[in-house]
């Protein structure tokens, strides 16, 4: 299982509406665990979970980046230590 959290900067006042929009996605190959408003230089944090990594890939671009009020997304993905 491959897992990424999304860090997403929205426009200026959009933050509620691209949380919003990530969460009703409806994505083909891969899973929106959660969704989160939060504070500092990013402005929502969502979980996403598929079977292979280029799914996840494309449910950023295809998907996320899709919303509308997102500016810039920023993966990180989720690392198995010891």
């Amino acid at each position: 299982m491959t897992r990424a959290y999304v860090l997403i900067e929205s426009a200026v006042g959009k933050a509620k509406g691209v949380a919003d929009g990530v969460l009703k996605l409806q994505l083909t190959d891969s899973r929106v665990v959660s969704v989160d408003a939060v504070t500092g230089p990013f402005d929502v944090i969502a979980l996403l979970e598929s079977d292979d990594l280029d799914k996840v890939g494309r449910a950023i671009t295809d998907g996320i980046q899709q919303v509308e009020g997102v500016q810039r997304t920023t993966p990180c993905l989720v690392i198995q230590l010891g």
